[in-house]
């Protein structure tokens, strides 16, 4: 199959440090490739792939520095993955919205992957416009403020079986793990170390969105002597930061559409205490893979029974669930039935030929 991956360019492909989409748009790209597909991945210069790279601008986005308009890669972008008719038998898009309308001029199939909440009073507008745009959702919360929109699945992400490795005995402290920001609340993280006596290690990036939060709400409280702020990390970094944890904590006050740290930690057997928030329910597995709470006063108190988790379990639940190999064959079992779905409404459109036939003689 040709197949079309087409990347935000804000991050690389992979990203070097964090970047949740680019990491899943690279294992996917990495995975069909695997199989024998033929692959054009459109992302930034500096990416990383086997598949054929098209090179939309020199580097990611993010290391620009100056003024510069982050919008003209973009239209350069869309244009050429969209602007090439038969050249692919699908397009597998990671841009949200912003891919539709070249997408339903395009006479190649497309699907639309959504990474980001869909809560957001402004996006309805949007996705009424386009209800016909094919859409996979990374889990089944996801979907909740359009439940009407044409979902064709959910599709769980998933990591290389050998990313990580399964530490089978608990550390000794807690871990926050990916970005600092008001709605993943490291404040409670930080209270839930204070309360319980647990050291608290932060390794997360800080967006420029997010630096005066930072500064304001954040930065006083790692004044606390069980707290260490490490800043972002890499994949090598994780296995040991993760693996050698006694929980993740993910506090999070938001809808949260998937949370691949989630699965990372599960990869390296460490279980998960978060609140009981967007996808949350259906990736953690209360009480076996980890915690799920509502209040601060219940996350603080599940620290106490972390010791009744089996961490090979977690790693198991990750091998069952969550591993790139089951997730590019269920983006197959998408792409075939896309292009089976388009193939179908065209044939529809066209109508049935039919033969003229001769005027009868009277």
């Amino acid at each position: 199959m040709r197949i079309a991956q087409v990347a935000p360019l804000w991050e690389s492909v992979p990203p070097r440090l964090y970047g949740g989409t680019e990491r899943i748009v690279s294992y996917v790209t990495e995975e069909l490739v695997r199989l024998g597909h033929d692959v054009t991945l459109f992302a930034s210069g500096d990416s990383a792939t086997t598949a054929h790279l098209q090179a939309i601008c020199p580097q990611a986005l993010r290391l620009n520095s100056g003024i510069f308009n982050r919008d003209a890669p973009l239209v350069t972008l869309l244009e050429r993955a969209f602007g090439s008719p038969g050249h692919f038998d699908i397009i597998h898009s990671h841009l949200d919205f912003l891919g539709f309308p070249l997408s339903r001029r395009c006479p190649v199939p497309t699907v639309t992957t959504l990474h980001g909440r869909l809560d957001l009073p402004e996006l309805e507008p949007v996705f009424r416009e386009f209800s016909e745009m094919p859409l996979v959702s990374i889990s089944d919360a996801q979907r909740r403020p359009l439940t009407w929109a044409n979902w064709q699945a959910t599709v769980y992400h998933g990591l290389p079986r050998d990313l990580y490795t399964c530490h089978p005995q608990p550390g000794k402290y807690l871990a926050f793990l990916g970005r600092i920001s008001a709605e993943k609340r490291p404040d409670h993280a930080i209270e839930i170390a204070k309360r319980t006596g647990l050291p608290l290690r932060i390794a997360a990036k800080v967006d420029p969105a997010d630096r005066e939060y930072f500064r304001a709400e954040v930065e006083p409280l790692m004044h606390h002597p069980l707290v260490e702020y490490i800043g972002e990390i890499t994949d090598a970094e994780k296995d040991d930061f993760l693996g050698d944890a006694y929980a993740l904590v993910c506090p999070y006050d938001w809808p949260e559409p998937f949370g691949i740290v989630f699965i990372e930690a599960l990869a390296c057997g460490t279980p998960v205490l978060a609140y009981r928030r967007g996808s949350i329910p259906e990736i953690i597995e209360d009480g076996e893979t980890g915690f799920i709470c509502d209040t601060l006063e219940d996350l603080t108190a599940a620290v106490e029974r972390v010791s009744l988790i089996d961490r090979r379990r977690c790693r198991q639940a990750f091998e069952m669930r969550f591993t790139v190999e089951r997730m590019v064959q269920d983006y197959l079992k998408v792409y075939e039935q896309v292009i089976a779905d388009e193939s179908g409404s065209r044939a529809r459109s066209q109508g049935p030929r039919t033969t003229a036939m001769p005027a009868l003689m009277g």
